[in-house]
């Protein structure tokens, strides 16, 4: 028997769309169900949370997730990626660096930030190598009339961010962080934050006024907050602001 959204903990966003918070960094796991097809965005920060996830998916939809859509290479999104055996991956174009050589700077970010080293270093090892990258826009029939389109939005919270829009009333747009909600944006030692603000205004051309937008961290949240960050960032960093910060 199927379960429910609410019964595994997770948030119905819209028919067929939910999103559960992982615990301990509050990280937004999304899922879109289509007939036969599933689409997971973003994959927890362990290989003990994706196997989680991936077994949520299945009493969800008594079946697979055959898709998973990586926001950005962030350890906290990508590192349960490697228990969705036989998922395609999207992830976007140019960050291929990130998954292959950039392996041991993902582990060593994720024990700074408390994962255990053991637990970082089992993801680490067997993280899945993208071979499906997203250039510009991605349109994913998932069947049954469930349609996303993934977009790479250009640089901000990282150089390689991708956001996934499900088509709706209202639509729904998972942002990864570019938008934040529990807390303050990160700009890390990777992020361009002169061109955050841009990314923001494409993510509300995406979504429009009435759209619900999914931060990577944090509470669902309406245009109108995307918009006070987006203010935020261009005051904090400057309209012409240096090109990356510091962590």
């Amino acid at each position: 028997m199927r379960l429910t959204w609410e019964e595994l903990g997770w948030e119905r966003v819209a028919p067929r769309v939910g999103r559960r918070r992982l615990p301990r960094w509050d990280c937004t796991a999304g899922l879109v169900v289509g007939e036969g097809a599933a689409l997971m965005i973003d994959a927890g920060s362990s290989l003990a949370e994706g196997a989680a996830l991936r077994a949520d998916a299945r009493a969800l939809t008594g079946g697979r997730v055959t898709h998973i859509a990586l926001t950005h290479p962030h350890f906290d999104h990508v590192f349960g990626a490697a228990a969705f055996a036989g998922a395609r991956i999207l992830v976007a174009d140019g960050s291929s660096g990130a998954y292959g050589g950039g392996r041991d700077e993902l582990c060593a970010d994720a024990v700074r930030n408390g994962l255990d080293p053991g637990a970082a270093e089992e993801a680490a090892d067997t993280l899945v190598r993208p071979r499906l990258f997203v250039r510009d826009t991605l349109d994913l029939d998932l069947g049954g009339g469930v349609r996303v389109r993934l977009v790479r939005t250009g640089e901000g919270h990282t150089a390689h961010d991708l956001v996934a829009v499900v088509p709706g009333d209202p639509a729904v747009v998972f942002c990864g962080d570019l938008v934040e909600e529990s807390g303050e944006p990160q700009a890390g030692p990777d992020a361009v934050p002169s061109r955050w603000p841009a990314a923001l205004d494409t993510l509300l051309g995406l979504g429009g006024e009435d759209a619900l937008y999914v931060p990577g961290h944090g509470a669902i949240v309406d245009a109108a907050f995307v918009r006070a960050q987006r203010e935020a960032l261009a005051a904090r960093f400057g309209p012409a602001g240096a090109d990356r910060a510091g962590p």
